[in-house]
């Protein structure tokens, strides 16, 4: 199935612009190391800001301390922006419990070396947000074949990055429209993106970028969401009117 054909679901964005199961992907944090109390001022202005999607990473972590931070900054985001989706990096029980437990947490974000696929939507169910990291058109290729348990992938890197080193290429802006085109699901850009870099990557096709460092460190985070989304709008391939 092409790209055109992804099935997404109804939300208050245009329809590509969203998860299967709900999420504004066009400002995706991702929250670094640091102090809990930092971390969760961050995501919240972030929300604020318009991300609509905000992973609760900060490695290395162990599985309680997670689940610690993961139950204070999804509390907190809800409060603050109850359309922003919390997902939990890698660890998939901890996703779980947390979301049995009756926490603002929507699903979980997992990497190639994480629980596969299928084994991570029968623990979570079909409400859960369930992303996958790829990065080549092989990744993607395999990534496809799981669209219909998966609501987005994330693909990078776009440039080499400390925050984590995935082992592949950066992609630069040429590698992300032939990754568009194959996908079948959501592409989220990520790997050292920059204010400046979100309307040339929107242009490519995508729909999101992740941000850590550049979020993280920023003195207005609230104000740098917002530069995201407006910079992402300013960026991306218009519609064409139909008929």
């Amino acid at each position: 199935m092409p790209a055109k054909e992804r099935i997404l679901v109804g939300h208050p964005y245009a329809d590509r612009f969203c998860t299967n199961r709900g999420g504004d992907p066009r400002c995706y944090f991702i929250t670094g190391t640091g102090e809990p109390d930092k971390i969760v001022t961050t995501a919240v202005a972030a929300a604020r800001g318009g991300a609509g999607m905000i992973q609760v990473r900060s490695k290395p972590i162990s599985a309680r301390d997670l689940y610690t931070l993961t139950v204070q900054v999804a509390r907190a985001v809800h409060d603050a922006a109850p359309r922003t989706r919390v997902v939990v990096d890698d660890r998939v029980d901890v996703a779980a419990a947390l979301m049995r437990a009756g926490e603002p947490v929507h699903g979980v974000h997992i990497g190639q070396d994480d629980l596969p696929v299928p084994a991570a939507r029968e623990l979570l169910g079909s409400d859960a947000i369930i992303g996958l990291t790829t990065g080549t058109l092989e990744l993607v290729e395999a990534a496809n074949e799981f669209a219909d348990m998966l609501d987005y992938i994330g693909c990078g890197p776009f440039r080499t990055t400390p925050t984590k080193d995935s082992g592949r290429a950066p992609l630069g802006l040429e590698g992300y429209p032939p990754i568009v085109a194959a996908s079948r699901l959501p592409v989220i850009a990520i790997g050292d993106v920059t204010l400046a870099d979100v309307a040339d990557l929107a242009a490519t096709g995508i729909d999101g970028v992740a941000v850590v460092r550049a979020l993280m460190n920023a003195e207005d985070p609230e104000g740098f969401a917002r530069g995201v989304v407006e910079e992402f709008e300013a960026g991306r391939p218009k519609q064409q009117p139909k008929g």
